[in-house]
């Protein structure tokens, strides 16, 4: 009797223990990838595709890392050349024009976004430098200023951030830079309701720098570490249409939030290290989150569909060459739900994915 009944126990903890398992278990989104999306004119090549964003009319805008890059060398310095190219493609992927070919300010690509207005902006992390662009590709603003000359060595001071000005500002604690638009590698850029914007900043920095739509300094928060309100390079950013601010956390593996003042809100953490992030429009948004793969491995891969409560409602995808895989994620745009834009810097290439979810998300 005490046999049958200690097995009714154990069956018991294990019913409960599957379904609290199936409970917690993250459903996966089917979904499907265009073949060869993009359409390049014969003798231009894709490099690293660290930058995808759309317009209005469904153009996609790929910043990428290709070209060959130039190094002169001085005495104890090197100047560097641009090798950083924008390019423009149609809503059916055919090539449309480059935009900026040779601009100073093109040096190492990190971002691409489209604001509300259908201006583009640049972010490039070898420049320091935030560009805008009208429709039209005439320079608009500039943030930030490309230096004169780069020291040599920097690779190991760089990392560090303390090479080109990542340490505190005037005294300041790590990472918080100095107040304006000196930025030290940033990495993104996203704007709220009023137009106001905001500069992830980035890997020599660990702060988020906030500007008026006239580009003019209003304030900054962060530092380097692992508090709430600190960052391990914040390398993703965006905003709601309450004009919460969403910050990737890159290194920390966690996803925060703040008002619009850089007050903390909230964070998620149980999506991975954000390496890309994009809110969806209209009156019910998404976020979506890559849990992209290093560089150096297969690991992980997976792109997270939250809402922006920080309920994990799906997840589609995983490291690997194929199509359908994914090759460090960088960037990603979502300007529609179930339709998603993602650029790849190991895989060197954009895919146009279609998401095909269950008719209840929740």
């Amino acid at each position: 009797m005490q046999r049958a009944s200690k097995l009714w126990l154990i069956a018991a903890v294990l019913l409960v223990v599957g379904s609290l398992n199936g409970q917690n278990a993250v459903p996966e989104i089917p979904y499907d990838s265009t073949p060869n999306f993009l359409k390049l004119p014969d003798g231009l090549y894709l490099g690293e595709a660290v930058g995808v964003a759309t317009n209005s009319k469904g153009h996609v805008f790929v910043y990428t890392r290709t070209g060959s890059p130039q190094v002169t060398m001085g005495t104890n310095r090197a100047f560097a050349r641009n090798a950083a190219r924008l390019f423009q493609f149609d809503q059916t992927g055919k090539y449309v024009r480059e935009i900026g070919q040779g601009l100073y300010g093109f040096v190492f690509a990190h971002a691409v976004r489209v604001d509300r207005q259908d201006n583009i902006w640049v972010i490039d992390e070898g420049s320091n430098m935030v560009l805008k662009f009208d429709p039209d590709g005439r320079v608009l603003m500039t943030l930030g200023r490309k230096p004169e000359a780069l020291p040599v060595p920097a690779p190991a001071a760089n990392a560090a951030g303390g090479a080109r000005g990542g340490g505190g500002g005037r005294g300041g604690p790590a990472g918080a830079g100095i107040p304006g638009d000196n930025f030290n590698r940033p990495t993104d850029v996203a704007w709220d309701s009023a137009g106001n914007i905001y500069v992830a900043d980035g890997y020599g920095n660990s702060r988020i720098a906030k500007f008026d739509k006239n580009g003019r300094f209003l304030k900054s928060w962060g530092s380097r570490g692992t508090e709430s309100g600190q960052f391990n390079i914040p390398h993703t950013i965006a905003i709601d249409s309450q004009n919460n601010v969403y910050v990737g956390d890159r290194e920390n593996k966690r996803i925060q939030v703040f008002d619009g003042e850089g007050n903390f809100k909230t964070q998620y953490t149980n999506v991975g290290a954000p390496y890309a992030i994009c809110i969806t429009p209209g009156p019910r948004q998404f976020l979506y989150t890559s849990n992209s793969n290093p560089s150096t491995g297969m690991d992980n891969g997976e792109i997270y569909k939250m809402t922006l409560d920080g309920k994990v409602l799906g997840k589609f995808g995983t490291a690997g060459k194929l199509l359908k895989e994914f090759g460090t994620v960088h960037e990603m745009d979502c300007r529609s739900e179930n339709e998603l834009y993602v650029g790849e810097i190991t895989n060197w290439r954009v895919q146009k994915l279609t998401l095909k979810p269950a008719q209840s998300n929740e």
